[in-house]
């Protein structure tokens, strides 16, 4: 990462504090770090414009929208991996992720339903039926022992 040689300490741990709670008060940030609240929201608008923040998002409860059946699907393809299929894949019902993967030619995909009918019938009538699949192979996750987007930061 280019940008590593000039964020300091203490931008690290702006960023690690929101990486837990990205709702924290600025005043609460700038108390944990010790600077003035206007220093601290300027570091954070400048990781902003660097792209080193990317964004923020809600994460929601998949239980409560009846989505408990996550599974992964790899998706063997035939000839040339093209964007075209990627976005047909990424349009998917249930799609969260798309990911080009080495190794047999295709996508590993991440899909949130509500259950084995809806998957079965995502499968059949979605993937499947585009130009280019091949096959799938899909595995469903029975326990999730953890999930997060969180990056370790004392790594650098």
């Amino acid at each position: 990462m280019s940008d590593k040689r000039i964020i300091d300490e203490v931008d690290y741990k702006i960023l690690e504090i929101l990486q837990e709670k990205a709702r924290i008060p600025n005043v609460e940030v700038a108390r944990q770090v010790g600077m003035a609240p206007s220093a601290v929201l300027e570091r954070i608008r400048k990781l902003e414009e660097r792209g080193i923040i990317d964004g923020y998002e809600v994460r929601l409860n998949p239980q409560a929208f009846s989505l408990g059946l996550l599974a992964f699907v790899q998706v063997r393809v035939q000839g040339r991996l093209g964007a075209d299929l990627a976005q047909q894949l990424a349009r998917v019902t249930g799609v969260q992720e798309v990911h080009l993967i080495a190794g047999d030619d295709g996508y590993l995909l991440r899909l949130r339903v509500a259950d084995h009918a809806e998957l079965g019938q995502i499968l059949t009538s979605e993937i499947n039926a585009l130009d280019g699949v091949l096959q799938t192979k899909t595995s469903v996750v029975l326990e999730t022992i953890k999930d997060t987007e969180k990056l370790d930061l004392e790594r650098f």
